[in-house]
């Protein structure tokens, strides 16, 4: 099974140095990497003179390295959209609008991202894919996507099949339906094959970030106290975005100080005193804390969230999910059928794990 592995850490921090260290590292050792940039700021000496471009290529034995480009990328997913038109729709309406004239929306880049790691993932071509963002906020929302956008179309599926008005509206809709559509309409449609694809695909990319062995982070520090409470913070927001990090890796050091090891306690903390040179090896295993853990029995939730106070972490509830605000990234939880429907009767902030209870 392939990995994912990202760097999270404060604007210079060394995180772009050591994600193409370890992606040599790996690939020495005789890994097919594939080193996956996203930035229009890389020079060429980054790989030793070789211009990134949108298509993987390749630049030593078991390495290849490529830069995502949003437009290119958002492009290629317009032909996938006007092709989609194309079959469901009698009258096509966007085939005069091309991807070439499109521009980037803040969000889109991070979606398009996503879209091709999962791509490099289902190839079978690699075992390990190291992503490099040269913002770590905007990784975190990436990789938030999958939770996200499988909560919007949950919720708005529920919106439209038990209200009122879409059963209304449907005698209506359905005669109009039919002239533009090329099938009948019903709430049916809802589950067409578009849409059940989208579904799957993101659940497969939950299913993939539950498990740390598949995709993992490492934050990258020193001893400066500024960078340590930024890693602490991306370290709880990755737990939000489901994320789970691996380990801390002290930039430039070659011993780490005991308030290191207790701030970033349970995980391991190693000193790279040269990335250029040498690397710990990085293996990913599943005995790092979880960031949600359900216990039906014990009619408890508990979310990992280090880096955040209780005044920062905000509980509410509405209908059968539960959501949490920390930082910035806010996370819906929808309760197991044991617990569906049940109220929150407590909730308490202990030894970085809120704990609620139902």
């Amino acid at each position: 099974m392939p990995q994912i592995i990202t760097f999270l850490g404060k604007g210079g921090s060394g995180r772009t140095t050591m994600s193409i260290s370890a992606a040599r590292q790996l690939a020495s050792g005789g890994q097919r990497v594939l080193w996956v940039g996203q930035s229009a700021y890389y020079s060429s000496e980054l790989w030793s003179g070789v211009t990134l471009s949108a298509q993987p290529q390749s630049v030593a034995a078991n390495l290849s390295v490529v830069n995502l480009s949003a437009t290119q990328l958002l492009e290629k997913a317009w032909d996938v959209i006007k092709q989609a038109e194309t079959k469901y729709l009698r009258t096509p309406l966007l085939q005069n609008v091309y991807g070439q004239e499109l521009s980037v929306v803040p969000g889109i880049d991070g979606a398009v991202a996503l879209y091709s790691l999962q791509e490099y993932f289902g190839s079978g071509k690699y075992d390990v894919i190291i992503y490099d963002n040269p913002s770590s906020l905007d990784a975190l929302r990436a990789f938030a996507m999958p939770d996200t956008l499988s909560w919007y179309i949950r919720r708005f599926r529920q919106v439209i099949e038990t209200s009122d008005l879409w059963r209304n509206a449907m005698p209506i809709l359905q005669p109009v339906a039919a002239t533009v559509l090329s099938m009948a309409w019903t709430g049916e449609n809802l589950n067409m094959p578009a849409v059940q694809e989208a579904t799957e695909m993101l659940d497969r990319g939950q299913k993939a970030l539950a498990d740390p062995t598949q995709v993992a982070a490492y934050l990258v520090v020193n001893d400066d106290l500024a960078e340590i409470q930024a890693a602490t913070w991306m370290w709880g927001s990755a737990q939000q975005a489901s994320l789970a990090v691996a380990g801390v890796l002290v930039n430039r050091s070659s011993t780490v100080s005991a308030d290191l090891q207790a701030a970033f306690a349970p995980l391991p903390v190693v000193a790279v005193a040269d990335p250029r040179s040498e690397m710990p090896s990085l293996q990913p295993t599943r005995d790092v804390p979880k960031p949600i853990e359900i216990d039906v029995t014990a009619r408890q939730v508990r979310l990992f969230l280090p880096g955040f106070t209780k005044q920062q972490v905000k509980l509410s509830q509405s209908g059968l999910e539960i959501t949490i605000e920390a930082g910035e990234q806010r996370r819906n939880i929808l309760l197991p059928p044991g617990l569906r429907g049940a109220d929150v009767t407590g909730a308490k902030f202990q030894d970085n794990y809120l704990i609620i209870s139902l």
